[in-house]
């Protein structure tokens, strides 16, 4: 069916980016999720009018560290990964040319916290050991919280504005930050909370797992970066 459907040349070390590195610590599940999605968008490759054919296959490079603690969650990491990007795909029309593939693998010249994504493009029945569905994407975190500068902030409904003005619910003494910068809305239960972020029209803008954004989705693990404040959703171990 033409030259796509023979796409076996390894993009590889041409095309590896690293990602995570504004933020020190360990690599997030999240930021793996997001690390795929944006190489789905750089590899995208026209097949028709209205259709991209993108990679199917994935390894992800990750410290001795990192790759220590995730791989022997890798199957289970993968079936909260793949449904996302078939989503991911399907809203933006791209066509995968098998089942998707997610490996992960050593790479000990990489420090904690960064990670890198290859893809490749395989014929169908090539690969696919990682395409699984599971009963649904995310899991319900519990107890969410916003953490700057190690002050933990609950994230309860309706939520709360974040900005250096009087104004802000939650105030953060940074010149990066606009006095009215970002809003986080709350929704949901405390065992099942929904929570995004949305830029106010802050003149510096929101970075969420490495990407700016205007509007997003919050999951535990998810890291912002506003001005020069860090700040990390998750649910702490003692409630």
């Amino acid at each position: 069916m033409g030259v796509f459907d023979r796409a076996e040349k390894r993009i590889g070390a041409a095309v590896d980016k690293v990602f995570a590195r504004a933020f020190k610590g360990d690599v997030q599940p999240v930021e793996i999720a997001a690390g795929i999605q944006r190489e789905l968008d750089a590899e995208a490759k026209l097949l028709s009018r209205d259709r991209r054919l993108v990679p199917n296959d994935f390894t992800i490079s990750l410290s001795p560290h990192d790759y220590n603690r995730l791989f022997p969650y890798s199957k289970t990491l993968n079936a909260e990964i793949i449904p996302g990007l078939r989503e991911h795909a399907a809203e933006r029309q791209y066509v995968f040319n098998g089942p998707i593939s997610i490996n992960y693998e050593l790479d000990k010249s990489l420090p904690t916290g960064q990670f890198k994504v290859a893809s490749d493009a395989v014929s169908d029945g090539s690969s696919g050991s990682g395409e699984r569905r599971p009963a649904s994407i995310h899991r319900p975190a519990r107890g969410l919280v916003l953490e700057v500068n190690g002050v933990r902030h609950p994230l309860r409904p309706p939520g709360l504005v974040i900005g250096r003005g009087s104004e802000a619910d939650l105030r953060i003494n940074d010149p990066g930050v606009s006095r009215r910068h970002a809003l986080v809305t709350v929704t949901g239960t405390p065992d099942a909370p929904s929570v995004s972020i949305e830029d106010l029209g802050s003149t510096n803008g929101i970075i969420v797992n490495g990407s700016r954004i205007q509007e997003v989705q919050l999951v535990d693990g998810s890291r912002i970066e506003i001005g020069n404040t860090r700040m990390l959703v998750h649910a702490p171990s003692e409630q």
